[in-house]
């Protein structure tokens, strides 16, 4: 196949071609930056869950855009407070008067064991922007003058909207460098030189700013809502992404330096032998993310958009600027291991020794390995999904310490009641019918406006629990008993409850659909039917391989009580499109090699060429997505964790051993219905030419 990026690695086109690029980025970068899309509703939910449709009501009333922060008053040993303490606390409660809406807030509230105190003050939720340092000042005024001994911890929601935004402040920063620093480490011990990592680094890092400002500028244009969780993503994906292109192209380029006089022509001919490969990847991955957008969530939306942009430009970048990048600076760029005309390789020993034992014993290789991958698999099952809001931050912040120490003496539903918005005609019966449900300990009457009513309704069980769970689900069944009152359950519990029913029919939409683009690229990109289903077989072997051992690092090592909503999903889809890169690379190789001889040689050719690569990107990239740990969410850090251990899992062991395995067992077969051994002859530029019809096919 020869592709047009060839022209990119010609003397005056590659100096030509680097210049435009960083015309265009400069261009890119002064484009004014568009107001970004404001999802509907705060959970990016579609209204048919009743958690949408009860925000959407609850903007009709007077004070929609008004909540609560709730401050607790308590001592660390939860001894019971002091008449001292109380005389502070109402003093308190009127210096926090002033920054509440409507100047007043009510009297401290207190707990039938005496230990806790709560006051609520109202604050004004409309402009996001001033509501974390609206809550700070809430913080600093109520912590202000207590007597020894006494703390005050601020929760309710606009604690919760300022927590996060403080944990996410610096983080995109603090990713970014970590990110580059992990590439930088892995590619420096990858190519032992010190100045050959800076071109793919630098290349990677400008594909990276590129991709956050086109997400940026294109994002409003289609309507897509994209969070800070998708950008940290994206990120991540970009790195590994072009990295591994960049290692896949470099490997081949080196081959071709020690053929070739002309590292121009030497680059030519890798990106010819390259660039289905890396398309055919990049196309995967990127139809993969775009199911995302079939997706209720609007947060697995963003994530899908932007990580598909992203995986375009560093496509691209690989494609076209890398190669111009390495021809400008020459052989020296390898110093001191300078591929010269005539050196015989020092790569691939290593995996050309493994592929030779596996192809002593093909048959017990495969049911070893197959049975590595089946007991770690194990361990996935009653795997727990759902974590509730107070577990979803790495490190506990005060809005969460508050919250749990309002559930020790308050029921635990008295931070996030639930809101029901009925008419103002059924409030009466609403009211009544709740009272009745179990788990349910109070529900009282609140604001009316229109043909809105809210009923706020304090459950039992902690928000975000399985108990908390049931509860809403039988207020919504005893409340659409009630004739004429149309009402509907929302809140954060009820949101939270919508949003695991979103994940789990998003998963059963998305991961079919996954599934069957990853096979049909295979198809078109083997020719075989026989190969991709085997192919397919070991990603999912990865996947669940690697899900039952993160599961139990989750539960025994990091005590992490269920995974998030969203976990299983975005680990599914980066797993199963990101591990059929590298089926890709060896596969397409192997094929191109047994065209001039046979399957097995084929492929212990091709383990021998790619392995070094496959084991230094997968390595890589499991690095990369670590590196996800040092965000706050417990929800990117699970991700993070099962994609780095089935990626190893994937290079080290599927793709390296597995694979290779079945190709031995079966032979030509492998590539059933198509007929592959000794077709064809190589050229004289490494391709192979079909000696039936003479057509090149390279790989």
């Amino acid at each position: 196949m020869r592709f047009p990026t060839g022209h990119v690695a010609r003397r005056r086109n590659a100096f030509l071609l680097l210049g435009l690029v960083l015309v265009l980025v400069g261009a890119v970068f002064a484009l004014p930056k568009p107001a970004p899309v404001a999802a509907l509703v705060s959970s990016g939910l579609p209204t048919s869950y009743q958690s949408a449709a009860a925000e959407l009501r609850q903007q009709e009333l007077p004070t929609s855009e008004v909540a609560p922060a709730i401050v607790v008053y308590s001592h660390e040993d939860g001894s019971p407070l002091t008449e001292a303490d109380k005389t502070a606390i109402t003093a308190r409660a009127a210096a926090l008067a002033p920054l509440a809406v409507g100047g007043r807030t009510a009297p401290p509230s207190y707990s039938p064991d005496g230990t806790v105190a709560v006051v609520a003050v109202p604050l004004d939720t409309s402009d996001a922007d001033t509501v974390p340092a609206t809550v700070q000042k809430v913080r600093t005024v109520a912590a202000a003058d207590l007597p020894e001994g006494l703390r005050a911890q601020v929760t309710g929601g606009p604690a919760i909207i300022a927590d996060l935004t403080k944990v996410f402040e610096g983080a995109d920063t603090t990713l970014l460098a970590a990110t580059a620093a992990v590439v930088a480490v892995l590619l420096l011990i990858t190519y032992r030189s010190p100045w050959l990592w800076l071109v793919p680094l630098v290349v990677v890092g400008i594909a990276e700013q590129v991709t956050t400002k086109l997400v940026a500028l294109l994002a409003p244009q289609f309507g897509i809502v994209v969070g800070p969780e998708a950008a940290g993503i994206t990120s991540v994906l970009v790195f590994g992404a072009a990295t591994d292109y960049a290692l896949l192209l470099i490997a081949r380029y080196r081959e071709r330096l020690r053929q070739e006089d002309s590292r121009f022509h030497g680059m030519q001919i890798a990106l010819r032998r390259t660039s289905e490969a890396i398309l055919a990847s990049a196309a995967t991955v990127t139809l993969a993310l775009l199911t995302l957008l079939l997706a209720q969530q609007e947060s697995l939306r963003g994530i899908g958009f932007s990580s598909a942009v992203g995986v375009v430009v560093a496509a691209a970048f690989g494609l076209f600027v890398l190669p111009a990048a390495m021809v400008v600076f020459g052989r020296g760029l390898f110093w001191p291991f300078v591929p010269r005309v005539g050196d015989q390789p020092r790569e691939g020993r290593f995996w050309g020794r493994i592929g030779e034992l596996v192809q002593r014993r093909p048959n017990v290789v495969g049911i070893g390995a197959t049975l590595v991958l089946v007991v770690m698999a194990l361990g996935s099952i009653g795997v727990s999904v759902g974590l509730s809001q107070n577990e979803q931050f790495r490190v506990k912040p005060e809005a969460v310490l508050g919250s749990e120490t309002l559930a020790s003496a308050f029921p635990a539903g008295s931070s996030a009641p639930a809101a029901v918005l009925t008419n103002p005609a059924s409030v009466d019966a609403v009211v009544a019918a709740a009272k009745g449900v179990p788990g349910v300990v109070s529900a009282t009457p609140g604001q009316t406006a229109g043909d809105v009513a809210q009923v706020d309704v304090v459950l039992s069980a902690e928000p975000g629990s399985e108990q908390s769970y049931t509860e809403v689900r039988a207020l919504r069944e005893a409340l659409a008993a009630v004739p004429g009152a149309d009402a509907v359950v929302g809140g954060d519990t009820a949101t939270r409850l919508d949003g695991r029913d979103a994940a789990i029919r998003d998963a059963e939409v998305v991961i079919p659909i996954v599934l069957l683009i990853v096979f049909v690229v295979l198809v078109l990109l083997l020719r075989s039917l026989f190969a991709p289903v085997l192919l397919v077989a070991t990603v999912l072997g990865t996947f669940f391989a690697a899900l039952g051992v993160s599961w139990w690092i989750c539960q025994h090592v990091l005590g992490y009580p269920a995974l998030d909503n969203s976990v299983l999903l975005l680990s599914f889809l980066f797993l199963v499109a990101l591990g059929v890169d590298y089926n890709i690379f060896l596969a397409t190789r192997a094929r191109e090699e047994a065209l001039t001889s046979t399957t097995r040689d084929g492929m212990l050719v091709a383990l021998k060429a790619t392995g070094g690569v496959i084991t230094s990107a997968g390595i890589l990239l499991a690095a990369v997505f670590a590196v996800l740990g040092v965000l706050p969410l417990i929800a990117l850090a699970q991700v993070g964790l099962i994609v780095c251990i089935g990626v190893l899992l994937d290079t080290l062991l599927v793709r390296t051993v597995l694979v290779p395995a079945l190709a031995f067992v079966f032979g030509e077969r492998f590539w059933w219905p198509a007929k592959v051994d000794g077709r064809g002859h190589h050229d004289d530029e490494g391709g192979v030419v079909l000696d039936d019809d003479a057509a090149a096919v390279t790989a």
